[in-house]
């Protein structure tokens, strides 16, 4: 099929000089690459779906307040490895009338990203008991989680939590915790790449099953308040953002300033640690740090040997903007509603030409429109169906690489299409349809 919207010599010349073996399998990174190229000769852009980065622009309250540290000097400080007092302040503040729940801003501490803290976690909590050398995910997840795992030699098991909503899941989570290796759990609510949002009953479930089995539950947050059904906007106000935290107090939180605030290229996020794991004692941690105090081993030796602190100006901007969501003068949700209302159009633009909606709901209820959604298309298995929309100017990845057992899928985010591309997405979609009819 050469009669494509992207010259068909073009990508094919570019998919071989990438020397990538099977382009549904490549990194999100090495996907960006190899559109970068094609792009640039063509002169044609893609209908960019590939990365999950924020489409917004970033708060102006974020932005001043760094701009005011830096004129202040704090470039030339080294920042306090447990960070800002003022950030800490203002985070314990968001997840109390955000969350519902009380933490204590000590061990509020920020990260280089969410993905620092992620790595933080991994490293330390491998280490607490001998006996534990494990982290469960909940599939589907964030790829780099893995390759974290794989980068520091840390073992790990997972599973596709699509069949196992509900009551199913206690029982699917118990075959796993029974066999005592398991340290921690990690999910993300909502999901990446799924969108996915776990019910209270089932954090019920989980957070219930840690206590039982001493293990600690690490909710990622990225998509913070970002299913769009409830209105999660409202400072103090229920309803609260669904957490872990509720039934348990085995839990970190990861906290990401990336997708809610827009705030991705400064690298700053937050670890909210519980009492209950930062005062865990235990002798095995003295085999790798100073301390047997798990919270210490995390700050004063994990983040402390990964960066020796968190960029200082940008936690002055984290700090302001929660001080501003906190204060009820910045709604963030409003802001990024604007990912829900596209997903539902693109969504629609793909249904209507052919393409099925892979991880469509929650429990009973249908899957909320987000930052992502997964596709699949009859004939193809996610990995080809990559491959082949390259022809048509549109770019994905594809569910394997994410611990999801749907083969037939891809992800989508829809982040980085705007909406005058609509247009050009609806052309390519039904070009895509009449050279693939069922």
């Amino acid at each position: 099929m050469k009669d494509t919207p992207i010259n068909y010599e073009v990508v094919q010349r570019h998919i071989q000089e990438s020397k990538i073996r099977n382009i549904g399998k490549a990194t999100i990174r090495e996907i960006k690459r190899l559109i970068n190229g094609i792009e640039r000769e063509t002169g044609e852009k893609f209908i960019r779906m590939e990365m999950g980065v924020p489409g917004l622009d970033p708060p102006q309250i974020g932005i001043q307040a760094e701009i005011n540290a830096l004129n202040s000097g704090v470039a030339c400080v080294y920042p306090e490895i447990e960070g800002t007092p003022i950030l800490k302040k203002e985070a314990a503040r968001f997840v109390k009338l955000f969350l519902g729940i009380d933490v204590n801003e000590a061990h509020c501490v920020p990260t280089v990203g969410s993905m620092q803290g992620s790595f933080a976690a991994f490293l330390t909590l491998s280490r607490v008991h001998k006996e534990k050398d494990t982290t469960l995910f909940i599939d589907p997840g964030f790829p780099v989680h893995r390759q974290q795992h794989i980068v520091l030699g840390l073992k790990y098991e997972s599973f596709d939590v699509y069949n196992y909503r509900g009551d199913k899941l206690k029982e699917k989570l118990e075959s796993y915790l029974k066999k005592g290796n398991i340290h921690s759990i990690l999910y993300s609510n909502p999901n990446n790449p799924s969108w996915v949002c776990l019910t209270d009953h089932e954090l019920r479930i989980i957070g219930e099953l840690a206590n039982k089995h001493n293990v600690v539950i690490l909710e990622d947050l990225a998509y913070f308040a970002m299913d769009f059904r409830k209105n999660y906007s409202r400072p103090g106000v229920p309803p609260h953002q669904p957490t872990v935290a509720n039934y348990t107090n085995n839990y970190i939180l990861l906290i990401s300033s990336s997708k809610a605030f827009s705030y991705a290229g400064q690298r700053i996020g937050i670890m909210i640690v519980s009492d209950t794991v930062f005062d865990t004692k235990s002798p095995d941690l003295l085999r790798y740090f100073t301390t047997d105090l798990l919270g210490r081993a995390l700050i004063y030796g994990t983040v402390y040997a990964l960066s020796a602190g968190t960029s200082h100006s940008a936690q002055y901007a984290l700090a302001a903007m929660l001080k501003a969501v906190n204060d009820g003068t910045y709604n963030f949700v409003d802001v990024v509603r604007e990912y829900g209302e596209k997903a539902k159009v693109m969504k629609k633009l793909f249904t209507d030409n052919g393409f099925k909606i892979v991880y469509d709901k929650d429990e009973n209820d249908p899957i909320a429109d987000g930052f992502y959604f997964t596709v699949s298309y009859d004939g193809f298995t996610g990995e080809e169906l990559i491959e082949e929309l390259f022809y048509y100017g549109i770019s994905a990845i594809a569910l394997t690489i994410t611990g999801s057992e749907r083969k037939e899928g891809i992800r989508a985010c829809v982040s980085l299409v705007r909406r005058p591309q609509f247009p050009a997405l609806e052309y390519r979609l039904k070009k895509f349809y009449e050279q693939h009819p069922k």
